[in-house]
């Protein structure tokens, strides 16, 4: 009789064998075998659940499919502005997405997202809906920046974000999200800038290393050269975020290493 691992009845078949017809040993091996399969199966199925209950959602063969990166966490973000033709100033934020992405598994694990109310033009331009798919009614009575930054502190504070034992880095496509965007509204309005968004990784850089050319169309193009379907609306800042998501995913598993490219502050 076998006991639960069927490791009784192994050891029976091996010290046994020379006293059994051959026939009948066969046979006893083929009914061991299920065995052993539902055995190393329920194992594994432990084993996992195990894992995503420590928040590794992503399968142990997927985790090393591709070189670990030097950041435990990606920080995607992508700003919406108010606009227009000819260019208004200031410009404000209108869209604040932020996807946390694990360094290890490159899964989404958290989002962060809100609308916000613009202060100095607060009534959205035709050209600016039309560009953003952002309506009038999306951001009135929306928080102002300075209460959605509150918000992503707070945020990054839940999500252990702000612990000096774990690295993390911004990621935009292009620099104007946090070389000009963000210090320039603080600026205006005479708000901090938190040092964490005074470092970051230019998506745009990053695939011209990995992929040798410079996507000019941004989004459209890194989609295209690796060969992805575009997520979403273009211009919606969260739909955005969701495709450099996913651009930074493949190149991950194609064996690139993501680093900082902006200049220390």
């Amino acid at each position: 009789v076998s006991d639960a691992s069927g490791c009784s009845m192994i050891a029976f078949l091996h010290t046994g064998a020379a006293k059994f017809p051959q026939k009948l040993l066969s046979r006893a091996r083929q009914a061991v075998s299920p065995l052993l399969a539902g055995v190393l199966k329920g194992y594994s199925s432990i084993v996992s659940r195990k894992l995503a209950s420590h928040g590794f959602g992503a399968s142990m063969a997927a985790m090393s499919s591709f070189p670990p990166q030097r950041y435990h966490y990606f920080l995607v973000l992508d700003f919406e502005a108010t606009c227009d033709k000819p260019q208004i100033h200031p410009q404000e934020i209108i869209e604040f997405p932020i996807l946390k992405l694990n360094g290890r598994t490159m899964e989404i694990e958290s989002t962060f997202h809100m609308y916000v109310q613009p202060v100095v033009h607060p009534q959205l331009t035709p050209f600016c809906t039309e560009l953003t798919g952002i309506i009038q009614g999306m951001v009135d009575g929306q928080p102002s920046l300075q209460q959605v930054l509150e918000r992503v502190d707070e945020w990054m504070a839940k999500e252990g974000l702000l612990d000096p034992s774990v690295k993390s880095i911004f990621v935009t496509c292009g620099d104007w999200d946090l070389k000009v965007m963000l210090p320039g509204q603080c600026q205006y309005l005479g708000l901090p800038v938190a040092d964490y968004f005074k470092q970051w990784i230019n998506l745009k850089k990053a695939y011209s290393f990995a992929m040798g050319s410079w996507p000019k169309n941004g989004l459209l193009d890194m989609n295209k050269g690796l060969n992805l379907q575009h997520i979403g609306r273009p211009h919606s800042g969260i739909d955005d975020c969701k495709n450099i998501a996913n651009i930074m995913k493949t190149l991950a598993h194609r064996g690139f290493i993501f680093k900082q490219t902006s200049k220390p502050f």
